[in-house]
């Protein structure tokens, strides 16, 4: 390495060198990126479920009844499979997976719907052990139960001596459409996948660069000069800026997830972001102690990042303390400001506080490396152990 002149130009080729001599690290830093998105997608490839099987317990045995229960089978979600006659023989069913929810109608459902001030009552019952099988019992029963309830307001009008016309526009009187912003489909994996990118680009640099640190400890190679920090940070910022550009900016293109905003305005994001990632590995980096820790810590974050994010959770049901930690963690404004751009059409400048934040997460991260990485240097001076050029 003595034809380089310059120490950060040495140590920037070093660690390209090292990457691509390392098949673990290829494979986590190629493969597993370019990998995972695929199988994300297969799994959710059906976005939607259909003809989920429920279970009736028609007590009423009514005409009322029985229309209800016929527009709701008519729906493509759900498929009206057994007829039980107690709550007990539809539970069985329940707890035998055989059904995924239960629609009870008791005795005076007809009556109460005939009695101008009474009130019927319809009990639902969802398999929660899928959030899917919940979405299309619930929200194909609530169409057909907004559709009923119209009608049995125009019927009720209509005994109090009104005019229909009249009845059916105080009905109407504020009448709304529903549309599904941003996710068309209203799909699981339209809303989760552009999330599950981001963080692939977190995980697999985190694990990535915590394999090379603890690989170097294992073998006596450390180096924690400054030069040595820059290097690693450019030659992992120039083999990820291509793959996050292919994955943030042509795989929603690929796999027809939303995809309404500027690639020019996503390819300024990239930078930000994979410098606050590199800078964040490279802290964690110092404290890894052989190869294998990586893996543990990819496994022990992942999920937490994306709760901690508030994507697949409600940010406002994540307690104080939790969510203050996030905004330390890039993926948090990183999985943010992707989904404003590239799901709901934001520009750069209307997601500005992530990419402020971003950047400043990158300088941060930067100067607590170098901090940890003088601190790490000092520590191997004064145990006499020998430092590499």
């Amino acid at each position: 390495m003595s034809e380089y002149k310059y120490p950060i130009v040495k140590s920037f080729v070093s660690e390209l060198q090292r990457i691509f001599r390392d098949p673990g690290v290829m494979v986590i830093f190629i493969v597993a990126t370019l990998a995972y998105p695929l199988i994300y997608k297969a799994l959710y490839w059906n976005e939607q479920i259909c003809d989920v099987p429920v279970a009736v317990v028609d007590l009423s045995n009514s005409p009322e009844s029985r229309t209800f229960l016929h527009r709701w089978n008519a729906s493509p979600d759900i498929r009206l499979t057994y007829s039980c006659t107690s709550m007990a023989e539809a539970e069985q069913l329940l707890r035998e997976q055989k059904v995924h929810g239960i629609i009870y109608f008791p005795h005076d459902f007809a009556r109460q719907l005939a009695d101008p001030l009474g009130k019927a009552h319809i009990s639902l019952y969802c398999d929660m052990s899928s959030f899917l099988y919940m979405k299309a019992i619930y929200l194909s029963c609530n169409q057909v139960m907004l559709e009923s309830m119209r009608n049995i307001q125009i019927d009720r009008y209509e005994q109090m001596g009104m005019d229909k016309e009249f009845a059916w526009a105080l009905v109407q009187d504020a009448p709304y459409t529903e549309t599904a912003l941003f996710t068309p489909t209203g799909g699981y994996g339209s809303f989760l996948i552009p999330a599950v990118l981001v963080l692939i680009l977190h995980q697999t640099l985190l694990f990535g660069i915590c394999m090379l640190g603890g690989t170097a400890r294992e073998e006596n190679e450390e180096s924690y000069s400054f030069s040595s920090l820059i290097g690693r940070a450019g030659a992992c910022f120039l083999i990820y800026y291509g793959l996050a550009a292919i994955l943030l900016g042509f795989f929603p293109r690929l796999f027809d997830i939303p995809h309404i905003g500027s690639i020019g305005d996503i390819l300024l994001l990239i930078a930000p972001y994979l410098l606050a990632v590199i800078f964040f590995s490279l802290c964690v980096s110092v404290f890894i102690r052989n190869r294998e820790s990586g893996l543990v810590l990819l496994i022990s974050t992942s999920l937490i990042f994306l709760f901690m994010a508030g994507i697949s959770w409600p940010k406002e049901m994540i307690p104080s303390a939790w969510r203050y930690l996030s905004y330390f963690i890039p993926y948090t404004w990183g999985a943010h400001a992707f989904i404003h751009i590239n799901s709901m059409g934001a520009t750069l400048a209307q997601t500005s506080m992530e990419y402020t934040a971003l950047w400043i997460l990158a300088g941060g991260y930067m100067l607590l490396a170098c901090g940890l990485f003088y601190l790490r240097k000092s520590a191997l001076f004064r145990t006499s152990r020998p430092l590499p050029e």
